[in-house]
């Protein structure tokens, strides 16, 4: 290791003087970005002082494992640009590689003047996790930055990123769909599935739409995401409505997308379905407003897999005459 890469795992437990002393800007470990975004990112910090550069052990963002859209950005795709500028500045970009799961820790022990945060670099929103509380204590000033060097490169970003979840999301549906009949289990798999297309990464949610063949049995029929808009990359460059307002969990005044049970009826009416006695099936029992929607449509059954909102929805949702259950799957993160 040279002088300017540190490693948590040898700075947990030994002294932070060679980091503290640094008086640096902390740029925490990041999601993909471009040479001309960490260009810019450079431009803004370097006059003010050293560099701090998180590098994340984890190739992807904890809870999107696999998912294109959610690559972590390694020492060796900045490695060129830090050393041209540590040959010529007096200032130095460092590294620090550490666990994503570290990070409140690696704020709480080591004195950064400023810390920078690239959007879609964590799941859920930011100002509801451990790493804010710490920066709050320690009165450590922060920014929430987008990952894009101007909204062009966004917007490229998305048809890049939309391209490869595609071939991923097409692969596994096709092993799934090896018949179009499943069970309970198979077309929650499907939802799940789904949900990898989005780009929300406060959380994705995924759904699919089945007829009843058999008593156990389900013909599918479409599926759906949250799909954030007016395009995926928005809210990672302009920052998460969630974020900017510090709205509280379950909250339904700030979010970016447009829930995955409105774009699967939006789905549904274009591909001209019939929703009649049909089964909708969920990664998230449906919020407040969908379930109202849900309560309006003619779809008989939802079958969900984690609770929301105290579930609100159920009790809505029977009241209406449909049928509601719950059936607990695990995630796709460890399949995808």
């Amino acid at each position: 290791m040279d002088s300017t890469s540190f490693k948590w795992g040898e700075l947990a437990f030994g002294s932070k003087k060679p980091v503290n002393d640094l008086q640096a800007t902390f740029i925490a470990a990041t999601r993909e970005m471009s040479d001309k975004r960490f260009k810019q990112l450079i431009k803004t910090y370097l006059p003010h002082g050293n560099i701090v550069l998180g590098i994340s052990e984890e190739p992807y963002v904890l809870g999107f494992r696999n998912q294109p859209h959610f690559k972590m950005s390694q020492h060796k795709e900045f490695k060129n640009i830090i050393d041209i500028v540590n040959a010529n500045s007096e200032r130095k970009i460092y590294t620090l590689e550490y666990s994503q799961r570290d990070l409140k820790y690696v704020l709480d022990k080591i004195r950064f003047k400023r810390a920078a945060f690239i959007n879609g670099s964590w799941k859920f929103a930011f100002h509801t996790l451990d790493p804010f509380y710490v920066l709050i204590k320690r009165s450590i000033p922060y920014e929430l930055l987008s990952p894009f060097a101007d909204e062009d490169e966004a917007r490229l970003a998305e048809k890049f990123y939309t391209k490869k979840i595609k071939k991923i999301a097409k692969e596994h549906l096709e092993i799934i769909h090896g018949s179009n009949i499943h069970n309970d289990y198979y077309m929650l798999l499907i939802a799940d599935l789904a949900r990898i297309n989005s780009f929300d990464y406060n959380f994705q949610t995924g759904v699919s739409l089945g007829k009843k063949l058999t008593k156990d049995t389900y013909t599918y029929l479409t599926s759906a995401y949250n799909k954030v808009v007016p395009y995926e990359t928005y809210a990672m460059h302009f920052g998460a409505s969630r974020e900017r307002n510090f709205s509280p969990p379950n909250d339904l005044n700030h979010y970016d997308t447009v829930h995955a049970e409105v774009m699967l009826i939006l789905k549904a009416a274009k591909e001209q379905i019939n929703l009649s006695d049909t089964t909708l099936f969920i990664n998230l029992l449906p919020c407040p407003s969908c379930s109202r929607m849900l309560a309006e449509t003619p779809i008989k059954e939802i079958v969900y897999s984690q609770d929301h909102s105290n579930g609100y929805a159920v009790q809505l949702l029977e009241s209406a005459g449909k049928t509601v259950r719950r059936v607990i799957t695990e995630e796709t993160e460890g399949i995808v």
